[in-house]
């Protein structure tokens, strides 16, 4: 009999010290909460954060933002703030409320995809659109990849194959549209707003002309004037026009009217579907544009 009671009291005792594991293993593996910035960097994060155990994504600002040159949060961003371990940035001066967002939550980890990648400049301002560029895609998505690994070490072969895999995809992407692009080098466009000049660099155009500076901003009669000029003087064929998705195309419709081009759109990936291949299934479209628009 007290051998029977002892077999008992283990099984009873191991029950206990499971359950105690159990739950302890459950406190252990508590969902970790990323954010990320804006529709680009989340697009990266998808792929990056992809089928990771216990990780959740979420995007602080709707997918038809566009960029966040001037954007102010609102309590609902706050909201999505608190709690999180990390927010995803593009960094290199997008996020003009990174201050705010540190000082009213100073626990949480900010991450700048854009850390170490040379930056175009205009005079003493660095253009933030590198994902624009394939090729600074591609290194952010290296840089994301690498800060997850060190955030969430737990899971870091996971990252490391979702990074490599989708940086491959993006290599594989890059090789197909300079291929297509090769023979159009040096060809002049005009873009509607400054999100274009690593994608220009990419791939060997030259931008002849922003007319918008800041996305929204209505270009002045005299900037409308002086880009008609611009397309008069070098002649019609000298030059590509480009409006965006995002924003109304009536300042492009009056150069097209004045100068008798066509007007092109061509998309900065700022906003679109929510989809793993997103990016890719603009990149392509604009792919198509740019090899229609130079041939005509």
């Amino acid at each position: 009999m007290n051998g029977y009671k002892r077999f008992v009291t283990g099984i009873v005792l191991l029950s206990v010290f499971t359950g105690v594991f159990e739950r302890g293993a459950c406190a252990a593996q508590k969902e970790i909460r990323i954010v990320a910035s804006f529709y680009p960097v989340y697009i990266m994060a998808r792929n990056v954060i992809k089928d990771v155990p216990g990780v959740s994504l979420e995007n602080l600002t709707p997918p038809f933002t566009g960029c966040l040159h001037d954007y102010a949060l609102t309590a609902a961003d706050m909201k999505k703030l608190a709690g999180a371990q990390a927010l995803i940035v593009n960094s290199a001066g997008m996020e003009s409320f990174l201050e705010e967002v540190a000082a009213r939550h100073p626990g949480l980890r900010i991450i700048g995809v854009s850390e170490g990648i040379p930056l175009i400049k205009s005079g003493d301002e660095a253009n933030p659109h590198i994902w624009v560029g394939i090729s600074g895609a591609v290194k952010q998505v290296k840089n994301l990849g690498a800060a997850m690994q060190s955030l969430d070490p737990a899971h870091k072969e996971f990252y490391a194959q979702n990074t490599a895999d989708y940086a491959a995809k993006l290599d594989s992407l890059r090789k197909q549209m300079h291929a297509q692009l090769s023979s159009y080098k040096g060809r002049k466009i005009i873009t509607f707003h400054e999100a274009f000049p690593y994608f220009a660099e990419e791939f060997g155009l030259e931008i002849a002309a922003v007319v918008e500076r800041e996305p929204g901003s209505e270009p002045s009669a005299k900037e409308l004037a002086e880009t008609i000029d611009l397309i008069k003087n070098s002649g019609r064929d000298g030059c590509v026009l480009f409006s965006e998705p995002q924003y109304p195309s009536s300042a492009a419709e009056t150069i097209a009217a004045e100068t008798g081009l066509k007007v092109y759109v061509l998309d900065p990936a700022v906003s679109g579907p929510d989809e793993d291949g997103a990016y890719f299934q603009i990149m392509e479209k604009n792919l198509e544009v740019l090899k229609n628009a130079f041939r005509k």
